[in-house]
């Protein structure tokens, strides 16, 4: 049945323009569909309009700082509304990309699981503080041990999304200006070893259970990096969806067995995170290595029309706008309950 949706989108964040895109392709298809759209931006006035208009449910389609930390979800807790997407207190935890590796260990001890598919690259976490006020750019020539595998590294602040601030180390030299750039999107910065392999991207719809995943985005850069420059142009980088089997083994059998293991990784996370409604997890097939290696998971993936998660659905022939009354109504259940 069709319903007043209020899509939120824009805010102040770094990744204001992507927001602003993604929202528009839910509001277009949302409207297409039938639904009375109530498009806001995240301004002062949000929640003035907000209690005027008394939405059914709210779309989160903001990316970045205040719509993937737990900020807009709190505030749409505070009012009673309900919306789409995960809860304010996932979205926090989901928000600092150190965390995986915590999350991932509470969730296994909590099913009683030690070995579970998925990995993640070592690193080291270091603040803005560490820096400024006890003298952490002193003990940089450490890197080399706590992270033995050796040069490249990723630096990348802790929390944010479109590869904003991430740099590729392959030098020591390198190290204190990549430090400096993702100081200045987060303040905290994290510094890991480089992932070579497979990239894939994949969207997990539903909750618990009853999560599913959509086919593997394969994305293929042409500069070898998938970095914000290359997420806003078209020219610079290929999309399989889904992901070719031959890029991953040989022979198809080999290929399927990974395919499975990747699903079960994807839900792995999605699951430990306590994510609902939607993900996306972005990964590597580290073939050398035979394990799938997960960067990060992401609360409020991108949605406009070259995002990865509408590619994705359409690689599974599901229409986005079936998906979107799906994820509506998703919410609206819960709030029932």
């Amino acid at each position: 049945m069709p319903y007043k949706v209020a899509v939120l989108m824009g805010g102040s964040s770094f990744e204001r323009d992507f927001s602003l895109a993604s929202g528009k392709y839910v509001l277009q298809t949302l409207e297409r569909s039938g639904h009375t759209v109530l498009p806001l931006d995240t301004t002062g006035s949000l929640v003035e309009i907000l209690r005027r208009e008394q939405p059914d449910v709210a779309f989160v389609a903001l990316h970045g700082g205040h719509g993937e930390d737990g900020t807009i979800q709190s505030l749409l807790e505070y009012l009673a509304i309900p919306f789409v997407g995960s809860s304010s207190g996932v979205c926090r935890t989901a928000w600092n990309k150190s965390m995986l590796p915590v999350v991932i260990a509470s969730h296994r001890r909590a099913v009683g699981d030690t070995a579970g598919p998925t990995h993640w690259p070592h690193g080291v976490l270091l603040s803005a503080t560490a820096f400024k006020d006890y003298g952490a750019a002193t003990a940089l020539d450490l890197i080399a041990e706590r992270l033995p595998s050796g040069y490249p590294y990723a630096v990348l602040p802790a929390s944010g999304g479109s590869a904003l601030g991430v740099n590729r180390v392959d030098t020591f030299e390198q190290l204190a200006p990549a430090l400096l750039d993702a100081l200045s999107f987060d303040d905290e910065v994290l510094i890991e070893q480089w992932v070579s392999g497979v990239e894939l991207a994949v969207s997990v719809i539903g909750s618990g259970d009853a999560a599913r995943a959509l086919p593997p985005i394969e994305i293929c850069s042409r500069d070898g990096f998938f970095n914000t420059a290359v997420r806003l142009d078209p020219d610079l980088v290929e999309y399989y969806a889904p992901v070719r089997p031959a890029s991953l083994a040989a022979d198809a059998t080999t290929a399927a067995d990974i395919l499975a293991t990747v699903e079960k990784a994807v839900l792995e996370v999605h699951r430990s995170y306590g994510c609902r409604d939607l993900s996306r997890v972005d990964l590597f097939w580290d073939s050398k290595a035979g394990r799938v290696k997960v960067l990060e998971v992401n609360t409020s993936p991108g949605m406009a029309a070259h995002s990865l998660l509408p590619m994705a659905a359409a690689a599974a022939d599901l229409p986005f706008g079936e998906l979107l009354d799906e994820l509506l109504e998703m919410a609206l259940a819960r709030s029932a309950r």
